[in-house]
């Protein structure tokens, strides 16, 4: 529907040139006709907002913006024009006309990068309620500033609305890790489905990672330029100096999450915030509330890429009993690198996994296994007691969270399958509602087919 908004859009304005060119207007009349054609264009808006996928939100909040400028502007300039019978230049009209239709385009990108996108139906009896905080941790350093300021890991909670009318201590706690320059809502579906289901779920953020967060002043946290220059090269460099970068990642990413995992922990046991929180727009009550339903002893972890990379390493704690892996290179159990050859973690993983992989990254296990090659995914798999692996037909690396969903053209721009987008992430968190179902809380079989 955007793209029919912006032709109409443009339509008008070409027939404003050319209505103006063959009766040679003057600058008074051409100074009326534009008004008049700039609001035609802004009640053209407002009309189509009836239509779906046509809204107020921010894919076309620049547009209203252009559009209200622009009648303002254009009423103005009438008022400074009312006497001036000049003839207006066609070159000045075309011009003018062309610089119109560029900057409605400019101004419509969001509406033609995002979707319409307002999640996916879960299949719980609970309404979700979300709240978020940032926890700072005093044992480090951020090692992005040099003011001496402690890293911050900001947390977003997920959970049942009616929290405070369940039985204490009832949920189950699952962590959530995103992907390199990912953000906190990268699987928004996937916690609003468990969260439905009756868990907690509290998506991390990895600052300078991400692609964009806040600290505690409010400041917004871009992902670090060197961080994406060493992601976007990997490619071109030798397997010991990947080792040595993604060795660097995973360490950050680690610490965070356990750090996250231990606040949460203590807190929940405690029942007291201590000086590692810092709340926004989130009441002490309402966190408090959260850390009372938690049921520590059952604690799941689960991430996309890095971040699925980061929940396996950490998942080998002893008080975390699933880990669900979307897509995710175990980078954190390379633990060495000697001969030309990867040292992979050979001790058994003893928390039971699920591993999401998509076409591509199937077929790179696949070959890895025919030709010896050593590969952490294959390692840790088989020599996981509980160990579940499963791949979709037709996907990429980002068909393994919402952004198909969100932005079709940059998902296809990171790497997007021809599988349909919302049959796919609904069978994802399907499966990852059973696994945790199973694991979490004792309910019912675990089975799952080896493709999709």
């Amino acid at each position: 529907m955007e793209k029919l908004l912006f032709i109409v859009l443009a339509v008008t304005e070409i027939v404003l040139v050319i209505r103006s060119i063959r009766t040679n207007t003057s600058k008074k009349e051409w100074s009326l006709s534009r008004a008049v054609a700039n609001v035609a264009e802004l009640f053209i808006y407002l009309i189509m907002l009836i239509l779906p996928g046509i809204d107020f939100s921010f894919r076309f909040k620049g547009l209203f913006i252009l559009l209200v400028i622009r009648l303002l502007v254009s009423v103005i300039v009438v008022a400074a024009t009312r006497k001036n019978e000049k003839i207006k230049k066609p070159v000045s009209i075309v011009c003018g006309t062309l610089f119109g239709i560029i900057l409605i385009a400019v101004s419509m990108i969001p509406a033609f990068i995002f979707r319409d996108y307002v999640g996916r139906p879960v299949s719980g009896q609970y309404s979700v309620a979300q709240s978020r905080a940032i926890l700072i941790d005093e044992t480090r350093l951020e090692e992005n500033e040099n003011d001496g300021s402690f890293r911050e890991v900001p947390v977003y909670f997920f959970y049942p609305e009616c929290i405070d009318e369940l039985e204490p201590g009832s949920l189950p706690l699952v962590l959530f890790s995103h992907g390199a320059f990912g953000y906190y809502e990268s699987n928004a579906s996937t916690y609003l489905e468990l969260a439905s289901n009756g868990y907690i779920v509290v998506s991390i953020e990895h600052p300078y990672h991400s692609l964009f967060t806040q600290d505690t002043s409010g400041k917004t946290i871009t992902v670090d330029p060197e961080f994406f220059n060493s992601a976007m090269e990997a490619g071109s460099k030798s397997e010991a100096e990947v080792y040595g970068i993604t060795s660097e990642w995973m360490e950050i990413r680690e610490a965070d999450m356990n750090f996250a995992l231990d606040t949460l922990i203590a807190s929940a046991h405690s029942g007291d915030l201590g000086g590692e929180w810092f709340l926004t727009d989130t009441s002490v009550e309402e966190v408090v509330k959260i850390l009372e339903g938690m049921d520590t002893g059952r604690i799941g972890l689960m991430g996309h890429s890095l971040g699925g990379a980061t929940a396996v390493t950490v998942g080998r704690r002893g008080d975390v009993s699933a880990v669900v892996d979307f897509d995710g290179t175990m980078l954190g159990e390379e633990i060495g690198f000697d001969d030309g050859n990867i040292i992979v973690n050979p001790d058994p993983y003893d928390t039971p996994i699920l591993c999401f992989d998509s076409a591509l990254h199937h077929a790179d296990r696949v070959l890895a296994e025919k030709t010896g090659y050593i590969y952490s995914n294959n390692v840790i798999m088989d020599n996981a007691s509980e160990g579940y692996s499963v791949y979709f037909e037709g996907t990429a690396h980002m068909n393994f969270t919402d952004l198909p969903l969100f932005s079709p053209f940059l998902a296809k721009n990171l790497g997007m399958g021809d599988r349909d987008p919302e049959e796919c992430i609904d069978k994802i968190n399907s499966i990852t509602l059973q696994f945790f179902d199973r694991y979490l809380k004792g309910i019912g079989d675990f089975e799952i087919d080896e493709k999709y």
